[in-house]
């Protein structure tokens, strides 16, 4: 996708969410449903994945960690959003990985230790990519993608999380 392309389809998106601002709302949905043994089958929209225990926790390693779903959910947010930003300001990516690596301490997890948190420590993502852009470029590319990732932002923000429980 090329530039013109891309404000071609942005641009009707734009207008409508400045004169309608309301629009630009939405609600994304994902659902599971509790599986056999200590599993969830999500449904991603493309396939269903079956989530269980990571090896750390006692799980078998057959089925997807959520911690690395949350992961994958980075890098591709990143990497989506990393080209969309190359192509709006003119840099040509000619090849680029996109790689996020968490560490956890299941300790906490699995309640040895009240100290240590549940949750990753901390998170790294890490961009290769081989262009001709200039440091001026490469610079505004990563602030933009920073920017504008919504996992990105979602990650190193915080968001509140509502929950309920409801039974039958």
């Amino acid at each position: 996708m090329n530039l013109t392309e891309l404000k071609n389809l942005q641009a009707p998106l734009k207008e409508q969410y400045k004169s309608d601002p309301g629009s630009a709302i939405i609600t994304l949905k994902a659902m599971g449903k509790i599986g056999e043994g200590i599993s969830c089958k999500v449904d991603t929209g493309r396939a269903m994945i079956e989530a269980g225990l990571h090896p750390a926790t006692g799980g078998t390693g057959l089925q997807v960690c959520s911690g690395d779903m949350l992961l994958e959910a980075l890098v591709a947010c990143a990497g989506v959003t990393m080209q969309a930003v190359a192509t709006a300001i003119g840099i040509q990516i000619q090849n680029g990985i996109v790689k996020a690596e968490g560490d956890l301490d299941f300790k906490g997890t699995l309640g040895v230790s009240k100290d240590v948190p549940v949750g990753f420590k901390n998170i790294r993502l890490t961009f290769h990519i081989d262009s001709d852009a200039t440091a001026d470029q490469l610079a505004s590319l990563e602030k933009l993608t920073e920017r504008y990732c919504v996992v990105y932002q979602t990650l190193t923000k915080g968001v509140a999380v509502e929950t309920k429980y409801l039974n039958g």
